[in-house]
């Protein structure tokens, strides 16, 4: 179910979006509601980004595996040209405790 909100525009904002809307065979209302989808999914998937960072950087400094630049750059290289490689080794020794990340 949709839900009804206003939004005042000021005035050359609400042009450029009615002239974006026209060049894009759409109705204004339909133009900012997919502009609005678009930046929520940008901004969650910031947020998501940003956390999994920060539980990365936790899990290293519990102890976590700790990968070598080259190695994890090779490791990469490698995939996106259809090589096979196994998963660089750790730099470091991680403590029991400490889970390993699917990668």
């Amino acid at each position: 179910m949709a839900a009804t909100t206003t939004l005042k525009l000021p005035e050359d904002l609400k042009a450029r979006i009615v002239a974006a809307a026209e060049h894009a065979g759409k109705s204004p209302h339909a133009f900012m509601v997919e502009a609005l989808e678009r930046q929520i999914e940008r901004d969650e998937k910031r947020r998501s980004f940003v956390q999994d960072a920060l539980d990365s950087a936790a899990d290293i400094d519990a102890g976590g595996p700790v990968y070598a630049m080259e190695d994890v750059a090779a490791y990469i290289q490698a995939k996106a040209v259809g090589k096979s490689l196994k998963w660089p080794q750790p730099a470091n020794k991680p403590k029991p405790t400490a889970k390993r990340k699917a990668g």
